[in-house]
């Protein structure tokens, strides 16, 4: 790419976020449409209805579809809710989150997004991921722009189910791991460049802030550790997967971690019972188990004990044998074709030999 833009995104923050959206909205116009999840506009809808005052007005809500499928998005598109609205406000995780963002590009609308759930980086990032209307996966819709602004209020992630947040933190660490394994020894544009040193901040806040972060986030407290894990999970890693996309290829934006995951939904259990970002954080146990930092392990093994993330086939419901029949699938996942070495299913067998040994010490 010798002549591209980059656009990063643009978010408020805190327990009052909601406070700057007549001065931020305002200057797309006056007429909102207000799309999301069921259980999300009954937690944000009146706020955000009370903080657009007098001078944007909305229709009453609409419900985002259940999923993120082009059917749902085509639905939408049809609404004449939609098609007068100067404006979309996206509100609830990351389905509902993308399926909006697609929309707004659809119908060429600047797109607000208002997350009430701190498990994945939609509310940032330039890309939605699409499903089939049976909830299997189609593929990353690669989005011109981030959404126009994103209004992250922390009073409403803390008061948000706990688990999203646990899950949310295994999807975001993976995000500096894979990076820099898949970039290993490459001379890399700035763009690249500048997406793996910003995904080292996936990491430390996590690690630094996380286990308090989850016990406010029970508690239903907005505190200074939550708002630090939100904005990895939901602003650095947005940030760093922009970057790290933008020739629209998935070479450094994905890995081992993620190959594993995609393997393992093979069983259905595992999008029925568990989140992404869990069995995710999973997988990087192993990438680096596989990449022969020892270190790093037995530090992230640690951090994911104290917090409960899954360390061992059994805490996400599967045998060795389970696991050991999927590597196959992992080492034909696309995720793992960009990396410094190839990942083999032997690799995999003794970097899965290395964890159940350090799991029965």
């Amino acid at each position: 790419m010798t002549d591209y833009s980059i656009a990063l995104p643009s978010y408020t923050v805190g327990a009052n976020a909601y406070d700057k959206v007549m001065n931020i909205c305002a200057r797309a116009g006056r007429q909102a449409v207000i799309i999301g999840g069921r259980q999300a506009l009954a937690a944000a809808e009146e706020k955000i209805r009370t903080a657009m005052g007098a001078g944007l007005t909305a229709p009453p809500a609409l419900w985002y579809g259940g999923e993120a499928s082009e059917e749902n998005i085509a639905a939408l598109a049809a609404r004449r809710e939609v098609q007068e609205a100067d404006m979309i406000f996206a509100v609830g995780g990351g389905k509902a989150l993308d399926t909006c963002k697609a929309l707004a590009m659809k119908r060429k609308k600047p797109v607000f997004t208002f997350p009430t759930i701190a498990s994945t980086c939609a509310a940032t990032t330039a890309v939605s991921i699409l499903y089939h209307s049976d909830g299997s996966f189609s593929k990353p819709c690669f989005l011109e722009e981030p959404p126009t602004h994103a209004f992250i209020d922390t009073s409403i992630l803390a008061a948000a189910p706990a688990r999203y947040m646990w899950a949310g933190m295994g999807d975001t660490y993976a995000k500096f791991y894979e990076s820099t394994v898949s970039a290993r020894g490459e001379v890399l544009s700035h763009y690249h460049e500048l997406g793996i040193v910003t995904a080292q901040m996936c990491v430390e806040p996590i690690l630094r802030w996380g286990e308090q972060a989850l016990a406010d986030n029970r508690a239903g407290a907005a505190t200074d550790p939550l708002e630090q894990v939100v904005l990895a999970i939901v602003v650095t890693t947005g940030i760093a997967s922009i970057l790290l996309t933008a020739e629209h290829t998935i070479d450094y934006n994905t890995g081992l971690a993620h190959a594993i995951f995609y393997a393992l939904t093979s069983y259905p259990h595992i999008e029925q019972n568990h989140l992404h970002g869990e069995v995710v954080g999973f997988g990087v146990l192993l990438l680096l188990l596989a990449d022969g930092q020892q270190e790093a392990f037995e530090r992230l093994h640690r951090f994911m004990c104290a917090v409960g993330l899954p360390v061992s086939p059994a805490d996400i419901e599967l045998t060795r044998e389970a696991v050991l029949n999927v590597i196959p699938k992992v080492c034909a996942m696309p995720d793992v074709q960009h990396n410094p070495y190839p990942i083999t299913e032997q690799l995999l067998r003794a970097a899965f030999d290395q964890l159940e040994k350090y799991n029965t010490k």
